[in-house]
C-alpha cells in the first residue's frame, strides 16, 4: 500500500456502507504506509482520528484475521493474509521461487530456501535441497530466526527501504545486493543471502546454508542472481527497493 492513509473524518456516515469496515479499512492503510517500520496502536489513533480504544479493537481483528501482525515491541505491521489475497490477482512468490530455488540448490549442492519477514522473524517459507546425498546444513520450513543476525535476515531487511534503526550491515547489503556470513547462527556454516526486490505487502530474501567454503567462495552472484530472477517472474523491476 502507498499514499497517506485517510482520516476518519473521511470515512461516510451514512450510504447503506459499513462504517466498522471503512474504519477498519483506513486503519489497514495507515498501517501500509508505515512499512516496514510499522505503528503503534496509538500512532494508529493519532494518524487516523479514531478514538484509541476504536482503533485498538480494529487493529485487534485485523491481527486475528492476519491482516495485521504485532511484534514483541507492540508494533503492527501488514500481515500475510495481505499476501494471500495479492495471490490471486498475480504470481505467487511461494510457486515462483519454487524452481528458482530448485536450480539453486541443484547448481551449488547446497540447501537453498525463500525467507520472509513475519512479524519480528525472519522465517523459512520455502526450501530446496539439493539430489545428492551427503551431510549438509539444512532450514526447514517454518524455521525462525532473527531479523537483524544471519545472512537471510539482515537481506530480508535490504529487500525493503532504509530505515533509521535498522542494523548497519543492511546498508551495505543493499549496496553490494548480496551478503556472506560465517557461524553467525549455526556453528560452522556459511551464509549467503540476497533481497528480492520490489515485493508489496512482504520482505524477502534467497539463502544458501553450506559447510563448504569452495560452495561460500562462488554462490554469491548465483544467489544474486536467483533473488533477481524471483523478481522478475512476478513483475517486479530488479532495481525497486
Amino acid at each position: 500500500m502507498t499514499g497517506r492513509p485517510r482520516h476518519a473524518a473521511q470515512v461516510g456516515d451514512g450510504g447503506g456502507g459499513s462504517q466498522t469496515l471503512e474504519r477498519g479499512l483506513v486503519v489497514l492503510e495507515a498501517i501500509g504506509a508505515a512499512a516496514p517500520r510499522g505503528v503503534t496502536a496509538s500512532e494508529i489513533a493519532t494518524r487516523t482520528g479514531l478514538h484509541r480504544s476504536i482503533a485498538h479493537r480494529l487493529l485487534v481483528s485485523l491481527q486475528r484475521t492476519g491482516y495485521a501482525t504485532r511484534d514483541s515491541s507492540g508494533r503492527y505491521g501488514l500481515g500475510p493474509a495481505l499476501s494471500t489475497l495479492a495471490a490471486r490477482s498475480r504470481p505467487n512468490i511461494h510457486d515462483v521461487a519454487a524452481p528458482v530455488l530448485d536450480a539453486l540448490a541443484t547448481e551449488l549442492d547446497a540447501t537453498a530456501s525463500l525467507i520472509e519477514a513475519i512479524g519480528d522473524a525472519a522465517v523459512t517459507t520455502v526450501v530446496a535441497e539439493p539430489p545428492t546425498d551427503g551431510p549438509r546444513f539444512s532450514y526447514r520450513l517454518g524455521n525462525r530466526d532473527p531479523l537483524d543476525r544471519g545472512a537471510g535476515g539482515l537481506a530480508v531487511l535490504a529487500s525493503g527501504p532504509a530505515t533509521p534503526d535498522e542494523p548497519a550491515r543492511v546498508a551495505s547489503v543493499r549496496t553490494d545486493g548480496v551478503i556472506t556470513t560465517f557461524a553467525e547462527l549455526n556453528p560452522g556454516a556459511y551464509g549467503i543471502a540476497a533481497p528480492v526486490h520490489g515485493l508489496r505487502g512482504t520482505r524477502a530474501a534467497v539463502a544458501v546454508i553450506t559447510s563448504r567454503e569452495d560452495v561460500a567462495d562462488r554462490a554469491a552472484p548465483r544467489v544474486a542472481a536467483a533473488a533477481a530472477e524471483i523478481a522478475a517472474r512476478l513483475g517486479r523491476p530488479v532495481s525497486e527497493d
